[in-house]
């Protein structure tokens, strides 16, 4: 990388500021500078794919940074009265933008290209994440399903119209739970707002239990209790998928710039710390890592967003400021995930009372 060079994941500085508040704030300074319009880079992607490579964002460890670690350490920031604020702040943001960037599926997780989707749309993608997870859950008609985070209630949906499962979902996000609701309108799914923890409160047992989406606000102090809910939550010979994003480090918190504009009190966790927290709970039939597919999965989403753009604008009131951090959000995940810093992980666990499990692809 060069800078002011001529490649497409050069950057070019449009004010001398910017290197200064990097070292000062770090990638935290980085965002918001490029928020400001301080600097761009024609392929974004590219940029902060050869970032994550060379591992800068470790080399630079800004104060805010280090504050941020200290505080993990005193707090649970993924509390209940906590986690409420990723719901409002991000989750809660229009159905529009969302409805433009997902498409008609609405799943705002990986979707599934496997080795056969050269061709795939994101929509095939999507739906063959769904597929996927069926397969991988050996669903029969008439079984329970406990989901535990319900997103837009496209899987839930799904479970019980293609499956004639019942579904349970819990969600914290209000405007996520009412289009859920709607979705679900005459299938046998329950569309709870409430905190995935109130399932502890159900003495309900379920012959299968799936979490998508949810692990990475679940937090480092929390990830014993959720596979503690999710064993006591399922039947004798039952089975338990997790879809979560994954780190390669363990870390107590997040990069500083995605938890204040993106998701507050988010933490990806790494293999270890996922381990540690099922030990003695779970026997683990597959782990699963196709995390390539979340770049392909962001860059989709991406150029939904432009295409949007000139409407979302108008429609929403959405400013210049937004536009450039959205974009650097999808732009720098979709980095991530290409330099392999992230993955994506679908994990089948089992009280251990099973046979044998098939791995499925």
């Amino acid at each position: 990388m060069e800078i002011g060079g001529a490649n497409p994941w050069d950057i070019q500085v449009h004010d001398e500021r910017l290197y200064r508040r990097v070292l000062a704030e770090g990638t935290l300074g980085a965002g918001e500078s490029y928020m400001d319009g301080w600097w761009d880079a024609e392929r974004l992607d590219a940029f902060f794919a050869r970032v994550h490579r060379a591992r800068l964002d470790r080399k630079i460890r800004a104060l805010p940074m280090l504050t941020q670690v200290l505080l993990s350490r005193l707090l649970n920031r993924q509390s209940r009265r906590r986690s409420q604020q990723v719901a409002s702040q991000h989750y809660d943001l229009s159905n529009r933008l969302y409805e433009a960037m997902l498409g008609p599926t609405m799943q705002y997780t990986c979707a599934y290209y496997g080795s056969d989707g050269a061709d795939a749309t994101l929509d095939d993608a999507q739906r063959a994440k769904l597929a996927l997870i069926a397969r991988k859950l050996h669903l029969a008609p008439g079984m329970r399903v406990l989901e535990l985070g319900g997103g837009f209630g496209e899987l839930a949906r799904y479970l019980a119209a293609e499956h004639g499962c019942e579904v349970v979902s819990y969600n914290i996000s209000r405007q996520q739970v009412e289009f859920a609701r709607a979705l679900c309108d005459g299938l046998p799914v329950d569309i709870r707002l409430q905190d995935y923890r109130d399932a502890a409160r159900d003495a309900t047992r379920f012959d299968r239990v799936v979490s998508v989406g949810l692990m990475e606000h679940v937090g480092p102090r929390n990830y014993r209790g959720f596979f503690e809910l999710a064993q006591s939550r399922l039947e004798p010979g039952g089975l338990a998928l997790v879809h979560t994003i994954g780190g390669n480090i363990s870390r107590t918190t997040a990069d500083p710039w995605i938890t204040k504009y993106i998701f507050p009190g988010g933490v990806i966790p790494a293999e270890a710390q996922v381990t540690r927290a099922k030990e003695g709970l779970f026997v683990l039939e597959d782990w699963h890592n196709f995390g390539p597919d979340y770049d392909r999965t962001l860059m989709a989403w991406e150029s939904n967003f432009l295409a949007a753009w000139d409407a979302l604008r108008e429609q929403q009131g959405l400013d210049e400021r937004f536009y450039r951090m959205w974009r650097y959000y999808l732009n720098s995940c979709a980095g991530a995930f290409r330099a392999r810093a992230l993955n994506l992980w679908q994990l089948v666990l089992s009280h251990g009372d099973i046979e044998r499990y098939e791995p499925v692809r």
